[in-house]
């Protein structure tokens, strides 16, 4: 075996003449002498497989047919084995189909070359396959370098779909967190709203429980004429504080009925309206319930107040706090035997004048309902408890309040956890001298 390394610039071609006949071997040599190879020669097919073997960078493979031993087209077929991706090539001094088909075959030769050979076609041929093999080297790396790419991008999108997998999990453990605040947030605004309403209840003894029944009763007139939920929380609201400024008024004018103050004492009652919207204007929430406090006095036919406002000038949720303020008013202040039926009765007179007449469907039935007495049966009694014996499902037989008198619960309520905490919580922070009055079975 003998090897010439002809190296030029640009990582010659390695190729690999085989032939049993020297001076062919010679005449091959000194033909690619001045190219851009690395040539090696073997004489034989054995001799050529360990060139193979210890030679892995050879390109193109070039064996005589007609070799002692080994034959061409069998070696070509071993090379194959070694090297498949190096061109293979017959040359071959007799027409021997057989040989050419075997070579081709199984030996995935390109192309046979004849002896004689013309030096100028072998050399392109050469430089043909060549350019061949190094397109196959340079698919093949650019193959290998797209596989590990490929494997990276998998190993990143295992990370970042673990990733994303985490922070879903973290943004929705976030989500649960903040629900769960916002819902603590809404309770302790409405827990606010009804604290403020309590307020009013201390300033005026004779309205225990006035601005709940006023809420109550307008948020199931509004439920029935099917306003949307969002406009249901501001006549609730609103209604809870519809009286909030009377805060701000003297403490002689509470004494007196509305009916019977003089010009100056009704000039500051009227203020009420204006002063309760005022009140609550810097909670930027509570502005569109500032509306409806202020319009609450407002008659349907303009002869209210503060803004002598008629008809739809007056806000819808206004309006019905204006007929829920009056039915709660009339029937604890009127002396008539059923103050229910005589209220209503005064709510028919004035529809048109003080109320909307399209409040003729909607107020009746919802009013029954919460004025309703309860009625007790010969299987409940009365009795008086302490804070750590109450149970859910036990109904007040009496509005319970705080030490203080503020009304905390009505009479009607069936009770349930929060309620129960809720009156133990005030009876630690204003203890009443009495217990809480509840109906339970016998």
């Amino acid at each position: 075996m003998e090897t010439i390394h002809e190296t030029t610039p640009g990582s010659p071609v390695e190729i690999l003449f085989v032939d049993d006949e020297k001076n062919v071997l010679q005449s091959l040599k000194r033909l690619f002498i001045d190219e851009n190879y690395t040539v090696i020669i073997a004489n034989s097919g054995e001799e050529a497989l360990e060139v193979l073997k210890d030679n892995p960078n050879i390109g193109l493979i070039i064996s005589d047919q007609r070799m002692p031993g080994m034959k061409g087209s069998e070696f070509l077929e071993k090379a194959r084995e070694i090297l498949p991706d190096a061109i293979r090539m017959l040359l071959t001094g007799y027409a021997d189909i057989n040989a050419v088909a075997d070579a081709i075959n199984k030996g995935g030769a390109s192309r046979y070359i004849t002896k004689p050979w013309n030096d100028e076609e072998l050399l392109q041929t050469m430089a043909d396959a060549a350019r061949r093999y190094s397109l196959i080297k340079e698919n093949k790396r650019l193959q290998g370098i797209i596989q590990k790419q490929n494997e990276e991008l998998k190993r990143w999108n295992s990370q970042l779909e673990y990733f994303v997998q985490e922070q879903t999990v973290e943004i929705q453990n976030k989500s649960k967190e903040l629900e769960k605040l916002n819902e603590n947030l809404k309770h302790n605004f409405r827990n606010s709203i009804l604290a403020f309403s309590g307020l009013i209840e201390l300033r005026d003894k004779k309205t225990a429980n006035h601005s709940k029944n006023v809420a109550e009763l307008s948020v199931r007139i509004a439920k029935a004429m099917q306003l949307p939920d969002d406009k249901i929380k501001t006549v609730m609201i609103a209604a809870l504080l519809h009286d909030i400024g009377k805060i701000g008024i003297p403490d002689s004018l509470f004494a007196i009925n509305v009916e019977n103050l003089d010009a100056d004492g009704m000039k500051q009652y009227m203020q009420h309206s204006v002063r309760g919207q005022a009140a609550i204007d810097q909670v930027e929430d509570l502005r569109d319930a500032g509306v409806l406090i202020r319009h609450h006095h407002e008659w349907y036919n303009g002869t209210g107040f503060p803004d002598k406002l008629s008809g739809d000038h007056i806000p819808l949720g206004a309006r019905i706090i204006c007929l829920a303020d009056f039915i709660d008013r009339t029937i604890n202040t009127t002396a008539e035997s059923n103050p229910l039926e005589y209220t209503l009765k005064r709510v028919v007179k004035d529809l048109g004048i003080q109320f909307d007449l399209k409040f003729l469907n909607y107020y009746e039935k919802p009013a029954r309902e919460l004025y309703s007495e309860v009625k007790h049966t010969a299987t409940v009694v009365e009795v008086e408890l302490k804070p750590d014996k109450l149970q859910p499902g036990m109904i007040l037989s009496r509005d319970v309040k705080s030490g203080t008198g503020l009304t905390l619960l009505i009479k009607g309520i069936t009770l349930n956890g929060k309620h129960i905490e809720s009156i133990k919580r005030y009876y630690q922070l204003d203890p009443s001298e009495t217990g809480i009055f509840v109906l339970i079975k016998r």
